[in-house]
């Protein structure tokens, strides 16, 4: 394939991205119901009828936005798990890879704490089923590392901790990334070691 046979496909694929970006800041600004179609354009500059080109409507846009997150987390932690020497190591990686998006995604925490709800059943019950499977890694390292440690406390322990790092839409702001990192990191690490103490 030509460089400029593949041009249009990659522009249209950076274009639904840059898409998605301004989507997810002004609906973490002012709710799903608060964005016309029109102002998404705008803010990538489209006009609202033209982003009917790459999403059918607002619910498509908001469902492929969540869809993809989810994904992408899933995919991530599957990778650190199959690629990492020990469960240790992978748990490290892990934290540093969900607090990179916790940091670097606080729009998408805020939509998806908000606004699944907004999401077609189908598409809402895709995007439960990749964040179990992404908590189940989690589960499966921790459970590794604490084999005596009942999975449903270890399961619990993970939500608690998403909890703790997807905090960064209230709490990052007060510090500069590079000092908020290890903080979360540290914070993290003492919380699930004090849930796989004394189960």
């Amino acid at each position: 394939m030509t460089t400029a046979s593949a041009s249009p496909t990659r522009n249209r694929r950076n274009r639904r991205a840059e898409i998605l970006e301004a989507a997810a800041r002004l609906f973490a600004a002012r709710g799903f119901h608060g964005v016309p179609i029109e102002d998404i354009g705008a803010a990538v500059g489209v006009s609202g009828p033209a982003l009917y080109r790459h999403f059918s409507g607002k619910d498509a846009l908001l469902s492929e936005m969540l869809l993809d997150v989810s994904s992408r987390l899933r995919e991530s932690a599957v990778t650190v798990v199959t690629t990492s020497p020990g469960p240790a190591e992978s748990l490290d990686a892990l934290l540093a890879a969900h607090i990179t998006f916790a940091l670097e995604q606080p729009a998408l925490i805020t939509v998806h704490d908000r606004e699944l709800g907004n999401v077609p059943e189908r598409e809402r019950w895709q995007i439960r089923r990749l964040q179990r499977l992404y908590v189940e890694e989690w589960v499966t390292v921790l459970a590794e590392l604490h084999p005596s440690c009942p999975a449903a406390r270890l399961r619990a322990a993970t939500h608690a901790v998403f909890g703790l790092l997807n905090s960064t839409p209230h709490s990052a702001g007060e510090l500069p990334a590079r000092r908020m990192r290890p903080l979360l990191h540290t914070m993290a690490r003492a919380a699930l070691t004090a849930a796989v103490k004394d189960h």
